[in-house]
């Protein structure tokens, strides 16, 4: 499924950028933001499988998107002032931009079942999530 797919690679985009963010000692602010930004990506769509209604799983998953765009942000700064190496931006510039488009994707896919008057029961267990 692809709302999985969607968790476990914001997980480990997550634990990529946590493990970066170790290794730069310089610009601690930014590189909280950083962090705080591509971490919320993860956060917010674990947030949506458990949204209240459609509307509301629709809201989490383009707060989501709108952490990409930002997490994209800090990820070009560092690289246009050289803390970060190019070749590690790159990388997680790709990851970020898959997580961007399937964001892209299920928002849509949400709001057009929205539109359509399909309804909104959540099946999933939580053990199922662990």
């Amino acid at each position: 499924m692809a709302s999985s797919q969607l968790r476990e690679l914001s997980v480990s985009f997550s634990v990529e950028i946590i493990k970066l963010c170790d290794t730069v000692n310089r610009h601690p602010a930014l590189m909280n933001q950083l962090e705080r930004a591509a971490t919320s990506i993860g956060a917010n769509i674990h947030e949506a499988n458990y949204a209240h209604s459609r509307a509301d799983f629709i809201a989490k998953l383009q707060i989501a998107l709108k952490e990409c765009f930002e997490t994209e942000y800090w990820l070009e700064v560092f690289m246009k002032a050289g803390v970060i190496e190019k070749v590690k931006v790159n990388a997680l510039f790709d990851q970020c931009g898959i997580l961007r488009r399937m964001l892209v994707a299920s928002i849509n896919t949400a709001k057009k079942n929205l539109t359509d008057g399909s309804s909104f029961i959540k099946t999933d267990n939580v053990k199922d999530k662990i």
